[in-house]
């Protein structure tokens, strides 16, 4: 298929035209093909951008048209001759005031949207990664700390300007978190559930997917031991009951729920949507079925919508991992037995909340 073609089939995608077994022919491309799925995604941001620029270019034009039709040198004069001009000039302009108030104000709106003020994808989609900054003196009482415990061998510690969540998927330091929550940091560290710290750095990521995977460098680290939950491959029905754990705070919380669509985010094949309550430093967490089999990666929610949120399915977290070079991974052996099946949601958090972590990210 030449490039046009597969720009062609990719826009029909997007906009709705394929029929129902040509979707269903193209998602099992795109879950079979990671370039594709990153041209999906690409494609997808570079039609928002444009459509983006060409509602900007709009609303200029009518901003300028109603200044054209306000005279505005007339209003000066009233203001210098007559007292009243408030009222005179509601009277005759009200209509146009009314209009370009509200388009002020969607232009406010849409200067923090472009500065990123609000978030980086859509007004009513928040990705969840927590702001803990520090003031300048508590990062550098922090980075002596860290100093200070590199030289006794300790382990270390991370004055974090963000943090959100991240689990174990092997035995020997592979951590996974969503790519938004260590995207351009200079130091990432985690801090696991009886607050042992450790650096690590950043080995691969899929963008287009949002996850992202680390590997402990400390050299306190050892061994996590046997992972206790499974990564399921196949797809989980609508209804399923789900947990997920994670950091939001700073100590490891609970969120149960279901699972309530099989797709996210405005038709999103790669993710699920959950109602369960999640909030910003639940990045990266887990999300898991009722049997401890890990679903998905908690990566954002709708702000419009209470306990409407969004997770990555499994199946793309596998992928990525079985695309890491093997320069980059050492014995990364993904575990395939669940202890957890069986056990009430008490033991099961009890058997894996020392495989949850929360991950500081540290940015000049």
């Amino acid at each position: 298929m030449s490039d046009n073609q597969l720009l062609e089939q990719i826009e029909r995608y997007l906009n709705g035209e394929m029929t129902k077994d040509e979707r269903a022919r193209f998602e099992i491309l795109r879950n079979e093909d990671t370039n594709l799925n990153k041209k999906v995604a690409e494609h997808r941001h570079f039609v928002n951008l444009i459509k983006q620029y060409g509602e900007r270019l709009e609303l200029e034009k009518r901003l300028n048209a109603l200044h054209s039709e306000i005279d505005v040198h007339s209003l000066e004069e009233e203001l210098i001759i007559h007292p009243s001009w408030i009222v005179s000039m509601w009277r005759n302009h009200h209509s146009k005031i009314s209009v370009a108030a509200s388009i002020a104000i969607f232009a406010v709106l849409c200067t923090l949207f472009f500065t990123g003020y609000l978030n980086n994808k859509e007004l009513n989609y928040a990705q969840l990664k927590g702001d803990i900054a520090n003031t300048k003196k508590s990062i550098n009482a922090l980075q002596s700390k860290v100093n200070g415990l590199n030289h006794a061998g300790k382990g270390s510690v991370n004055p974090g300007n963000f943090r959100g969540t991240g689990f174990a998927i092997s035995s020997n330091g592979y951590i996974v978190t969503d790519y938004h929550v260590v995207k351009d940091a200079d130091s990432v560290y985690v801090q696991s559930f009886d607050g042992k710290s450790y650096r690590t750095k950043v080995i691969y990521s899929e963008p287009g997917d949002d996850i992202a995977v680390l590997q402990i460098t400390d050299p306190s680290f050892k061994t996590f031991g046997a992972i206790p939950y499974a990564f399921k491959k196949a797809d989980t029905d609508i209804g399923e009951n789900v947990f997920t754990i994670g950091y939001p705070r700073d100590v490891i919380v609970l969120g149960p729920g279901f699972l309530t669509a099989s797709t996210g985010f405005r038709g999103d094949t790669t993710q699920y949507q959950v109602s369960t309550p999640v909030d910003f430093g639940n990045s990266g967490g887990p999300l898991l079925d009722s049997k401890g089999n890990v679903i998905g990666i908690i990566n954002a929610k709708e702000t419009h919508v209470e306990g409407a949120a969004f997770a990555v399915k499994s199946s793309y977290l596998l992928k990525t991992i079985q695309d890491i070079p093997d320069s980059l991974k050492s014995d990364l052996n993904i575990n395939s037995k669940n202890v957890l099946a069986g056990l009430n949601r008490v033991q099961q958090i009890k058997k894996m909340q020392n495989y949850v972590f929360m991950v500081k990210v540290y940015n000049q």
